[in-house]
């Protein structure tokens, strides 16, 4: 953790040792009263949390805030095909350290359909796991996760006037890494589950205006390339 993370300042300042924000605290960096860490509120503030007492309960902290706003992600959506839970477990951790802003889950012709109901989703761990990728990241932006059951459902769920690409190794032309994006613009990204896309849902990305692209000979594994192509894509972008 580069960040340590919470909702909303905690009540009274204290953090119970039932919290494995008091475990990583207290075994991990090994601090004791008096000592500071980095500390953040989701979506909003970064700055220096001071330890006033530590005790088998938990501890009690303070908090001063350095940075007002320090949760600013990336114009980038990705429309990402659903995958096993495990998988995509890494893939939501790995676009929030990345600072993607937002992210759609699809579920797609040749997705198992019962992934969309995983516990990763109904008991909501998703968002410990985007809090867990923002904390890596030592920023307090979040991205936002929507679902969608189909990908024309998808469609509707991205920016007005972005430009939008489709990651396919069947009818992709043009490489990502030659892609020319204007400064600032937002950029929507589709990449498929581990089965790719299906021919129809091709032909719905191409009639939405998305450009059918490549990031490179081989085909890679879904939260490969979610990595991959985004890092690439930011670069692109002049972001990284």
């Amino acid at each position: 953790m580069n960040v340590i993370l919470f909702e909303s300042m905690p009540e009274g300042g204290f953090v119970p040792a039932s919290d494995e924000r008091f475990v990583h605290v207290r075994d991990i960096l090994a601090l004791q009263s008096g000592d500071s860490f980095q500390m953040g509120i989701v979506g909003g503030a970064k700055g220096l949390a001071t330890i006033l007492d530590m005790g088998e309960d938990g501890m009690r902290i303070s908090f001063t805030p350095i940075e007002k706003d320090a949760s600013e992600m990336y114009p980038v959506t990705l429309i990402i095909g659903q995958v096993r839970p495990i998988c995509m477990r890494r893939i939501l951790r790995e676009c929030v350290d990345l600072g993607v802003e937002t992210i759609v889950l699809a579920t797609c012709d040749l997705t198992e359909k019962s992934y969309q109901n995983a516990k990763l989703y109904t008991t909501g761990e998703y968002r410990q796991i985007l809090m867990d990728g923002a904390m890596q990241s030592g920023r307090t932006g979040i991205s936002e996760v929507r679902f969608a059951s189909t990908v024309e459902e998808s469609l509707d769920k991205v920016p007005s006037g972005a430009r939008k690409l489709l990651l396919d190794n069947v009818i992709g032309s043009q490489p990502l890494g030659s892609l020319q994006v204007e400064p600032g613009r937002r950029v929507v990204m589709a990449i498929g589950p581990e089965r790719g896309f299906s021919d129809r849902e091709r032909k719905l990305f191409l009639g939405a205006g998305y450009e059918p692209i490549l990031v490179g000979s081989r085909i890679l594994r879904t939260e490969t390339v979610c990595s991959a192509a985004t890092a690439v894509l930011m670069g692109r972008m002049g972001l990284l």
